[in-house]
């Protein structure tokens, strides 16, 4: 899609950076929908503001011009994704710009959904708006990567979060491992869940470690009210006892295993979703696991889990995003490495990393990556 004239000021830098930490304020609640946020300024200053709270409730755009009134007319809409030109449980955005007699519309990104996808952005052209893409996209990708790779995909954005030691081990070689990392970075894995549709696991972290894979409500995002992110359990022959600690909390579970020998009634009476997938290797098949999230509304999974499993994903290239918490210890010979992943005999086929952020979380040091995989890869 062409647009006219695009060129970008300091103050659209402002308006649009405004407009991304107002989205932010969303991101523990807006889910299924995107984090979004729009400002209105006329004459450089800013008239308006405006975010997404949660789904069903008013958009960003309709927050902003309310908080605007009068001073919308002729003004400029800085919007961090496409608005929307349909009617969910909402009426569409861009009917409301257009009414309130918008001159101009800045979205940081075209929504790729396929209600959307550009439509918003003819309509208000047709209207006469003049309408620019692309300012601040970057960031703007990232506070919604799981939505966007969703609609793109339609499969939600994987996050594997792991602790480890300096010499790069997950767990002594029992499996022992809590606690690795301190009490503050544990405290900012509660930030991540809170922010995320699902935690995803294995059956053997189930049966090892008897998590409970729950947003604390004392933290960040949550409070006594916090949404409780589905919890899913990769389980292939439906080992999950049914006193595992996770199904006797609030929220709700899905168990994902084979058609072999069917459910065990205990499992099968019990408060979880229990759900058939076909295998891959004799396992769960991860890929159409993962699109089932994807039609559920999922946008962002963090996985919990041991090595195998965690292998399994970025061997299949089905992670996108490696959450780690280097903590100062040492464990020493025989411990778990992080990623079990069959032997490489050929250097040229090692997974590379690609450098997202670093930072210091109490005592240990959070890394974030994100996995390149096959042609894109770094080979220097």
């Amino acid at each position: 899609m062409s647009f006219d004239g695009i060129s970008f000021s300091a103050f659209d830098h402002r308006c649009m950076a405004t407009a991304l930490k107002l989205a932010s304020r969303g991101l523990y609640t807006t889910h299924p929908n995107p984090r979004v946020g729009c400002v209105i300024a006329r004459n450089e200053q800013i008239a308006g503001r405006g975010w997404h709270v949660k789904a069903g409730a008013a958009h960003a755009e309709i927050n902003a011009l309310a908080d605007a009134g009068e001073n919308a007319s002729g003004a400029t809409a800085y919007v961090t994704l496409e608005p929307c030109s349909h009617s969910g449980k909402t009426p569409p955005c861009v009917d409301a710009l257009i009414k309130a007699k918008i001159a101009r519309v800045v979205c940081a990104l075209e929504d790729p959904n396929p209600e959307v996808s550009g439509s918003g952005i003819n309509r208000l052209q047709r209207a006469g708006i003049k309408v620019q893409s692309g300012l601040l996209s970057t960031q703007a990708e990232e506070l919604n990567a799981g939505f966007l790779k969703r609609m793109r995909q339609g499969r939600p954005w994987v996050r594997i979060k792991l602790a480890q030691s300096m010499d790069g081990h997950i767990a002594l070689s029992d499996g022992s491992s809590a606690w690795i990392s301190g009490t503050e970075a544990r405290a900012d894995v509660q930030r991540w869940r809170a922010r995320s549709d699902a935690i995803l696991t294995g059956i053997g972290t189930v049966l090892a470690d008897d998590p409970s894979l729950n947003v604390r409500t004392d933290q960040q995002g949550g409070g006594e009210n916090a949404r409780q992110p589905l919890r899913v359990i990769a389980d292939s022959h439906w080992r999950t006892p049914p006193d595992a600690r996770l199904l006797g909390l609030g929220g709700k579970v899905l168990i994902a295993g084979l058609d072999q020998g069917g459910i065990p009634k205990a499992l099968a009476q019990s408060r979880a979703e229990c759900m058939v997938l076909p295998a891959c290797a004799g396992r769960v098949n991860l890929e159409l696991l993962l699109q089932e999230l994807g039609q559920r509304g999922i946008n962002e999974v963090q996985v919990e889990a041991g090595a195998t499993f965690c292998g399994a994903l970025v061997h299949q290239g089905l992670a996108d995003e490696v959450l780690i918490y280097q903590a100062p210890v040492l464990l020493g010979g025989g411990c778990v490495s992080p990623f079990a992943m069959p032997r490489l005999d050929n250097m040229e086929d090692r997974v590379h990393l690609k450098w997202v952020d670093s930072r210091r979380i109490g005592n240990d040091l959070r890394l974030r990556l994100k996995p390149v995989y096959g042609a894109g890869a770094d080979r220097s």
